[in-house]
């Protein structure tokens, strides 16, 4: 007799293609970013500008999308946003860098929605001793993403050139959304499904604007887990944004060797957060996880920024690897621990609400770190003094006693 599937299986694998995609779509920025910058005119700092204008995106539908995800249910937020990133990439054809980081702005609707979106429909259908796993499966598809950019788009590139690539992304962007369209039926709130449809905004429903950050203090830890992850991602963000375009520079490395470079550090996100999520379950200490992980996070970084010309392939590749391992693998026990510590009934909003301060984070970092490289030229002092960043998570880390990463937690007071 055939054994049914588990219940969590078709809401994992469906966010886990939307997070996918959604991915894919902002780590076009830096891989198809030099091309457009040595075409234009602009300056390699611009990258920069454009990926935090990504970020700013995925802030701005964390702030005012909560109610929109009340409405039509996260899934379909996260399809529609797609969908209109696709349609946005077009936009870049334009060389004018306003219009590009319009263009990127609205690209990075679907960043922001993918974390609550896909939280609330977890924490719904999740084991609680398989918690930690689910989500950073979940999370995996992130980095898988931008295995995906870095190794497909340069190829593409350097075939067609970066203007035709970006109708062949627009299609990889657009596919896989239609086919999990109608998944949506089924896995978004029932209550939710019988009422898609959206109303106007009043003065009331602006309070809605300050429920995910105000979310964040309902209980002890919540806000200090928050800051955490907003630490782990300035380390993430300047992996992300910056690989490709330092390794072009100063390394002298082609767009296709260095998109490899990329990819290796994005495979090792995806082992990582998967390896993440099963150590923080079988120790059953999200705490001793994310440690590790902050500590590797730290030293990868700082080593990036010692890195010369004359450093061999191997080890360069061998340190994007173990970065995406630790850098980039913090994401689903720190969302999973988010959602655990989170009252039910207000799981989207401390989704948001944390995923608020990493977006805050994705659009500064980038920016400050663009900021003084076009200042010094330092890229050594910047990744190193990026890299201390992680070894901050080690303070904000909530002490919980072993063994309590199953529980919710109680509100203070």
């Amino acid at each position: 007799m055939t054994r049914a599937a588990p219940a969590w299986l078709m809401p994992v694998a469906a966010i886990f293609t939307l997070q996918t995609t959604s991915s894919f779509l902002s780590r076009l920025i830096p891989i198809i970013g030099p091309g457009m910058s040595e075409e234009f005119g602009w300056s390699g700092s611009s990258i920069g500008y454009l990926t935090a204008s990504n970020s700013m995106g995925g802030l701005a539908i964390l702030v005012v999308g909560s109610a929109l995800l009340k409405q039509i249910g996260g899934m379909r937020t996260l399809q529609l946003t797609l969908y209109l990133g696709a349609a946005c990439l077009a936009l870049l054809l334009f060389p004018s860098l306003g219009i590009a980081l319009a263009a990127c702005f609205l690209m990075g609707l679907s960043n922001g929605a993918s974390n609550p979106a896909g939280s609330e429909v977890l924490q719904r259908f999740s084991p609680p001793g398989m918690r930690n796993l689910i989500f950073s499966i979940k999370q995996a598809g992130v980095p898988l993403g931008g295995v995906i950019a870095g190794l497909l788009v340069p190829v593409v590139v350097t075939l067609v050139g970066w203007r035709l690539s970006l109708f062949a992304c627009a299609l990889l962007v657009i596919i896989p959304t239609a086919l999990t369209w109608r998944l949506s039926n089924a896995i978004d709130e029932p209550q939710v499904r019988k009422r898609r449809t959206l109303s106007m905004p009043t003065l009331q429903s602006l309070h809605t604007l300050t429920v995910p950050l105000s979310s964040l203090i309902h209980n002890r830890g919540l806000l200090k887990m928050s800051i955490v992850g907003s630490l782990f991602a300035v380390s993430q963000s300047c992996w992300f944004t910056f690989t490709v375009i330092y390794l072009i520079d100063r390394l002298g490395y082609s767009l296709a060797l260095a998109g490899v470079v990329f990819a290796v550090m994005q495979a090792g996100g995806v082992i990582g957060r998967v390896a993440l999520g099963w150590l923080s379950d079988y120790l059953r200490s999200p705490t001793a996880a994310l440690s590790i992980a902050a500590i590797l996070s730290a030293a990868t970084t700082a080593l990036l920024g010692l890195t010369t010309a004359q450093w061999p392939l191997w080890t360069v590749i061998l340190l994007a690897f173990v970065a995406g391992c630790s850098a980039a693998s913090w994401n689903g026990v720190q969302i999973a621990e988010v959602a655990r510590r989170s009252p039910p009934q207000l799981i989207s909003e401390t989704a948001a609400g944390s995923s608020i301060l990493v977006n805050l984070t994705n659009m500064l970092a980038p920016t400050a770190f663009a900021a003084f490289i076009a200042v010094t030229g330092r890229y050594d002092y910047a990744f190193i003094c990026t890299g201390a960043c992680s070894l901050l998570v080690l303070y904000f880390l909530p002490r919980d006693p072993r063994g309590d990463s199953g529980k919710q937690e109680k509100p203070a007071g």
